[in-house]
């Protein structure tokens, strides 16, 4: 499939749950790499950990092969474990028949995991990790832009 090795760390903080948060990434390919963050006034942890990956995988001008380093379970089980493709055969709901949540940014996210070989990798958060730490840094300083 994909020839270009992309490798991707994503973060996503909030302060408050919901409340301001941001995202932030760091993309390699080869001797290149590219950070790039966001945030929002009013939103949660998930959502800026979802919008990370989004924002980063659609910087990929031709399919790719990623690796996807995140320290967010809910991100990477919601994949590896299939249940995002069960909440969406299901409309949106999860297996006990509630909204599964962030449908909508789900569904900008599963079209681009068809359009890259996206292999997900889990690690624990703050755990010295270089660009997990460079991530949080940059999510942190995002909703930081939002306190009053």
């Amino acid at each position: 499939m994909a020839e270009t090795k992309v490798e991707i760390y994503t973060d996503g903080a909030c302060s408050g749950n919901p409340g301001p948060g941001g995202w932030g990434a760091v993309l390699i390919y080869g001797e290149h790499e590219k950070q790039l963050s966001g945030g929002e006034a009013e939103t949660t942890n998930n959502r800026m950990e979802l919008t990370a990956v989004i924002e980063a995988l659609l910087l990929l001008k031709r399919p790719c092969s990623v690796t996807l380093t995140t320290d967010s379970k809910y991100v990477s089980d919601s994949v590896t474990k299939g249940w995002v493709y069960g909440w969406q055969k299901r409309g949106w709901k999860k297996s006990d028949g509630k909204p599964a949540l962030n449908s909508d940014l789900w569904e900008k996210l599963l079209p681009l995991l068809k359009r890259h070989d996206v292999k997900f990798v889990w690690i624990k958060g703050h755990a010295g990790h270089k660009y997990n730490e460079i991530c949080d840094r940059l999510a942190v300083a995002e909703w930081q832009k939002f306190k009053k």
